[in-house]
């Protein structure tokens, strides 16, 4: 039987607690769920590639079904390098809809063979983003609880 290979793909710009419950359920439709880290020139980034991968590993562990990998260029070139045959996009609210679904529908065309599998977010983190976790630490609010202990301790040392 062949292996049902899974991307996770983002900025985990950083990692958020939202983000660990898709990973935990996409584990439940996959054999290997790849953690794709994009490497985007686009964005400043508060932690870098390495910090991100080191951070993430730290979290998920050694486990060989949950590799923490990053990319660069297209999402579904990453798919097939992997050998992932399915794209596993968190979703909190309908804004978040209408972007995936026009990235879903280019990767299609791209890739017809890769299907993308949309999970709601959890309502107790339908509202989290990596974005609003980086500015209300940066303001110097308290994270716990939005963000796993590794990233809030790195939080707490960038501001």
């Amino acid at each position: 039987m062949t292996e049902r290979v899974a991307l996770y793909p983002g900025s985990f710009d950083p990692l958020t607690n939202g983000h660990l419950d898709i990973l935990s359920r996409a584990r439940r439709l996959a054999d290997k769920v790849v953690v794709a880290i994009l490497e985007n020139d686009v964005k400043t980034p508060l932690f870098s590639i390495a910090e991100r991968l080191e951070m993430i590993r730290e979290i998920v562990g050694d486990d060989p079904a949950t590799p923490v990998l990053s990319f660069q260029g297209l999402l579904v070139d990453f798919a097939r390098a992997t050998g992932a045959t399915l794209l596993v996009r968190g979703l909190r609210a309908v804004s978040d809809y209408e972007y995936e679904l026009q990235m879903a529908l280019m990767n299609r065309r791209l890739a017809p063979g890769v299907e993308t599998v949309f999970l709601m977010a959890k309502e107790e983190y339908s509202y989290v983003s990596s974005r609003l976790v980086k500015e209300v630490a940066r303001l110097g609010a308290d994270v716990h609880g939005l963000v796993p202990d590794p990233v809030l301790r790195r939080l707490i040392g960038k501001f």
